[in-house]
């Protein structure tokens, strides 16, 4: 496993959606976020020493400011480890505004291949770093709500969250 990608230490966040852990690499890019703490800290690749770390400060203020509503776009160094298609999918995930939903083939097409959309579906499903690449705004092509690491309930509450605090648009 590449230095980039092994956890040099972890902290635990609380945010209105639940306590978060965010794992750093030595360069203080973000490894993983997960809403699924107990579950994660079980993973032997992401241990690391539990710190207060500039860089875990930087994530937990930008988390802060997200779920004041103040911050739509999270500007974290980021370093998940991922295929060039799946990283790829999570660039892509990170340019769908925040309020907005797209599907899982329209997600395919933008990356460039229109047939993947279970291809992207499983990249988004291994996204390491839910809520900062925004996997959530991704639905089904029937405008369902589908899989979500964090479960349904989670999905479902950060759509409402970004969708009311996300201004009307202007019609002219």
């Amino acid at each position: 496993m590449p230095a980039s990608t092994v956890a040099a230490c972890y902290g635990l966040i609380d945010t209105r959606f639940g306590t978060v852990a965010a794992w750093l690499n030595a360069a203080g890019a973000l490894l993983r976020l997960e809403f699924n703490v107990e579950r994660e800290l079980e993973r032997a690749h992401l241990k690391g020493t539990l710190r207060d770390d500039a860089a875990l400060g930087e994530v937990a203020r930008q988390l802060q400011e997200y779920q004041a509503g103040t911050r739509r776009e999270f500007t974290l160094a980021l370093a998940p480890d991922g295929s060039t298609f799946q990283h790829q999918v999570w660039a892509e995930l990170c340019r769908i505004p925040y309020g907005s939903t797209i599907s899982y083939g329209e997600l395919a097409r933008r990356v460039g291949d229109p047939g993947a959309a279970r291809a992207v579906g499983r990249a988004n499903a291994t996204n390491p770093i839910a809520l900062i690449v925004p996997c959530h705004r991704v639905i089904g092509s029937d405008g369902k709500l589908t899989g979500y690491a964090g479960g349904l309930p989670l999905k479902a509450a950060l759509l409402q969250f970004e969708m009311s605090h996300t201004p009307p648009a202007l019609f002219l």
